[in-house]
């Protein structure tokens, strides 16, 4: 049988996916891609942790729920599903199963071990991914690294911030940037950070699927390509609502709530460059915040307020509440060490901060926007 393996690698740190099943290392090069310079490696080079390895067996599965129901075990939500975890603390093992997705997990956190086992491919190659994320995470953070809630964009190596809470418009400034001026996007909505040697900030990028909703797909001119792939027989990040989907296929682009949110397009990493054109960059020097903020009809413009980063800025473990530590892969905060980020929020303070009103012009948001950064 043949094993494939692919090697994700950003700043010093690497992680390895293993897995006979050609789709879940497939899906993996997919999903983080040249921003974690995703690669395919021998599989008989790997032989150390950081390792995630994930098969597709039915019966090897079957096995490793029954050790875990077995066992005494814990009940706690993972990724909206129910995940019962055995801790073996002598063997320095955690068993974990998610009776819903069919999945098993055996964690090795002295080792950096993880393996992963599920009867079908989809929901193990998902797993695979958002478990290698986390692997990377633990290494990056003990690496004095922290997370910011921040989308960011690149041009020669100047990263441009954006911060904000959901909704105020992060997503919406990187992009327009991104699109209108040929800027490389490093993240859509949060970012590793660190402090350099010389006195500045380090960022590389959070690979993820990007939400988007359909009217800023519109208004950058992607509604139509996206609806064109999809009716070609393309597919959307497997996370999105249908009804999402329906209104792509059908042509409609006005935005779809439920409960005072809205639903969005979820977009690969790998589709920002195959659909649209959109080039993605893999490290840069933070060199400017921008706080936007965004108002219907308003034309762009710098607001008097003042605004500072803020423990809220980070992805601290009171926000990661979706994906738990609960295999010890970080073994430190989700956001980074109190020292890391300490540091961070000094250095970033002394950058220049711009508070901004934005409207629902692209191409008007995008131009001010670069105006307003091009001499800091």
């Amino acid at each position: 049988m043949t094993t494939h393996a692919v090697r994700l690698e950003a700043a010093d740190a690497a992680v390895t996916v293993v897995s006979t099943e050609r789709a879940v290392t497939d899906w993996s090069a997919r999903y983080f891609g040249p921003w974690w310079k995703a690669a395919g490696v021998p599989p008989e080079s790997v032989c150390a942790g950081p390792l995630v390895t994930a098969e597709v067996d039915p019966d090897r599965y079957a096995d490793a729920a029954l050790e875990v129901t077995r066992a005494p075990h814990t009940s706690t939500t993972y990724a909206k599903a129910q995940l019962l975890l055995a801790h073996d603390q002598a063997a320095g093992v955690i068993r974990g199963v998610c009776p819903e997705e069919a999945l098993a997990y055996r964690s090795e956190p002295g080792v950096a071990n993880l393996t992963i086992l599920g009867r079908d491919p989809g929901p193990v190659a998902t797993a695979t991914a958002r478990l290698a994320r986390e692997v990377m995470r633990g290494t990056l953070l003990r690496d004095g690294w922290s997370v910011l809630h921040a989308s960011a964009v690149v041009q020669d190596g100047r990263v441009i911030l954006t911060f904000g809470k959901k909704g105020a418009g992060k997503t919406t400034a990187a992009l327009a940037m991104a699109h209108r001026h040929g800027l490389g996007l490093l993240a859509n909505d949060r970012v590793f950070v660190r402090p350099n040697d010389g006195g500045g900030v380090d960022v590389l990028p959070w690979p993820s699927a990007a939400a988007i909703g359909l009217g800023l797909l519109d208004a950058l001119g992607w509604f139509d390509i996206a609806r064109e792939r999809l009716t070609g027989g393309e597919a959307l990040h497997p996370t999105q609502d249908q009804r999402v989907t329906e209104a792509l296929l059908a042509g409609l682009c006005e935005p779809l709530w439920e409960d005072g949110k809205e639903l969005k397009a979820q977009v690969f990493p790998d589709q920002f460059v195959r659909w649209f054109g959109l080039p993605l960059a893999t490290g840069g020097k933070a060199t400017v915040l921008v706080f936007p903020r965004i108002e219907a009809g308003a034309a762009p413009a710098l607001q008097e307020r003042s605004r500072s980063l803020s423990d809220h800025d980070f992805m601290s473990g009171k926000t990661e509440d979706r994906y738990p530590d609960v295999f010890e892969l970080a073994r430190v905060d989700g956001g980074g060490t109190a020292e890391s980020r300490q540091e961070v929020a000094r250095r970033l303070a002394a950058l220049p901060h711009h508070c901004v009103v934005l409207g629902h012009d692209v191409a008007a948001n995008a131009d001010f926007l670069a105006k307003i950064t091009e001499s800091d």
